[in-house]
């Protein structure tokens, strides 16, 4: 679903979970009171290249979310952008990461003698 975000007039399409992880940054940042700029590439669709916004806290900003439920953040993503909202090229958009997948370690079987012990 494509949801919409709406700064000074200029409107911008993003799906919704991309929007919902922006909304994030996005209000982080301004309630401390930073201006930054947010980039991000268009889609083909739309004529490709990119565009460019410069947030300041004083001009109204709105997310219109076209989905009834919100989506469960990715925290990974949440903090690859907002490190990239706080360097010298402000907030780039980028694509969600693929989960960090970390490999379960097998757990010794407990023998039934120890789990008798135990309960002793």
């Amino acid at each position: 679903m494509m949801g919409l975000l709406t700064y000074d007039g200029f409107e911008a399409d993003f799906d919704d979970r991309l929007l919902a992880h922006l909304h994030v940054v996005i209000v982080q940042k301004l309630r401390r009171g930073e201006s930054f700029s947010m980039t991000w590439r268009e889609s083909n669709d739309g004529g490709g290249g990119r565009s460019s916004l410069w947030l300041h806290p004083s001009i109204p900003l709105h997310f219109k979310f076209l989905g009834s439920k919100p989506p469960t953040l990715n925290r990974e993503w949440l903090a690859t952008l907002t490190l990239s909202s706080n360097s010298s090229q402000g907030l780039v958009v980028t694509p969600e990461p693929e989960p960090t997948l970390v490999p379960m370690t097998p757990q010794p079987a407990r023998s039934s003698s120890s789990a008798s012990s135990a309960r002793a």
